[in-house]
């Protein structure tokens, strides 16, 4: 049994959701989402009262490979509703001498490094905030703003000895000692 796909998905008020056999819509104040749901994966409507939840079930709870499909299809519903209400979004900060990161329109100027500064055109649906040396991507699809941000971070990776490149603002490099620090001990 799937411990987070027999979880009810509590539907906040202001959000509204809709499904249709095996599309489910998502409409909140921040905007409107859809999935289409796996072929052996099913929700439905429930309202107790005041209160509307959707259940997921799948059609054999005993079958492993459906068992991933309940949790899976369970999440992807609860992260529509959390994206549409409050949003998602990751912050990426910029370290290196000269490093410099520009917004114009929805294309970000990066300047990291190489002979030509590195234009990242932005998608619909996300949007982008530089302060300093952190750039800061959000957005209501929690899919599309972490390929984004992992997008971004793949322009120059940071590197291990220095510490220089684009990185997670919560990530932690592991630094190398060099040559130096190696001959001189």
């Amino acid at each position: 049994m799937s411990r987070i796909g027999k979880k009810p998905i509590i539907i906040p008020n202001g959000v509204e959701a809709s499904i249709n056999g095996q599309e489910v819509k998502v409409k909140g104040p921040k905007g409107v989402l859809s999935l289409e749901l796996h072929s052996h994966a099913k929700a439905e409507m429930k309202e107790e009262g005041s209160e509307k939840t959707i259940q997921v079930s799948v059609l054999n709870p005993l079958n492993k490979a459906d068992r991933a499909i309940w949790g899976l299809s369970a999440k992807l519903i609860y992260n529509m509703v959390c994206g549409v209400t409050e949003g998602f979004k990751k912050e990426l900060e910029v370290n290196g001498v000269g490093y410099k990161v520009a917004l114009q329109g929805n294309v970000l100027k990066l300047e990291v490094g190489y002979s030509h500064p590195v234009d990242f055109s932005l998608p619909e649906g996300i949007s982008a905030e530089v302060q300093k040396n952190v750039i800061i991507i959000s957005g209501i699809d929690k899919q599309l703003v972490g390929e984004m941000a992992a997008q971004i971070r793949r322009i120059r990776k940071p590197e291990p000895y220095k510490g220089k490149g684009i990185k997670y603002k919560d990530e932690v490099i592991r630094r190398k000692a060099g040559k130096a620090a190696k001959a001189a001990g």
